[in-house]
C-alpha cells in the first residue's frame, strides 16, 4: 500500500462512512458551538462499531491518540464519521477515525477532526481476549 493511499485529503475522507448524526442545540457550549466532548463521543461510537465488526466480538476503547480539533461543528451540521482499521494485534486494533461536518445539513463537507483510537477485544467478563486468527489474517492479506 502506498503512503498516499493511507492519508486523507482535505476533500476526501479516509475510511468508510460509519455514522451520521445531526448536531442539535442541546449539544452546544456557551459560545454556541458543539462541545468537543460530543464530537469525541460520536467518534468513539463509530470506532466501536468498526472495531466490533472487525473483531466480531465486544470491544472497549483503551486510548485516543493525536486528536486535533480543526474546525468547529455548528448546530444543524450533520457529523459524518469515517473509520478504518489500520493495525491489528493479538487483542487490539488501531482505528483511524475522521469526523467531517456536512454544513447546514445540505452544504459543503469539511473535516473537523481526526484521531487514532485503540480498541481491545474483551470477553463477557471484560478481560482482554485474542481476536480470531482468521480476522487477523484477513487484515494482513487485505493490507
Amino acid at each position: 500500500m502506498t503512503e498516499l493511499a493511507t492519508e486523507a485529503t482535505e476533500d476526501a475522507p479516509l475510511g468508510e462512512l460509519t455514522t451520521r448524526t445531526m448536531a442539535m442545540p442541546a449539544d452546544t457550549n456557551a459560545a454556541g458551538d458543539i462541545f468537543g466532548g460530543w464530537v469525541v463521543s460520536q467518534m468513539d461510537i463509530a470506532g466501536g462499531i468498526c472495531a466490533g465488526q472487525f473483531a466480531q466480538q465486544r470491544v472497549v476503547t483503551v486510548a485516543i491518540d493525536s486528536m486535533t480539533f480543526i474546525r468547529p461543528v455548528k448546530v444543524g451540521d450533520v457529523l459524518c464519521v469515517y473509520t478504518k482499521v489500520t493495525k491489528v494485534g493479538r487483542s487490539s486494533m488501531d482505528v483511524h477515525i475522521e469526523a467531517w461536518a456536512l454544513r447546514h445539513r445540505f452544504g459543503y463537507r469539511e473535516r473537523v477532526t481526526s484521531a487514532k483510537f485503540v480498541f481491545v477485544a474483551v470477553d463477557d467478563d471484560g478481560h482482554s481476549c485474542e481476536i480470531a486468527e482468521e480476522y487477523r489474517k484477513a487484515f494482513v492479506e487485505g493490507s
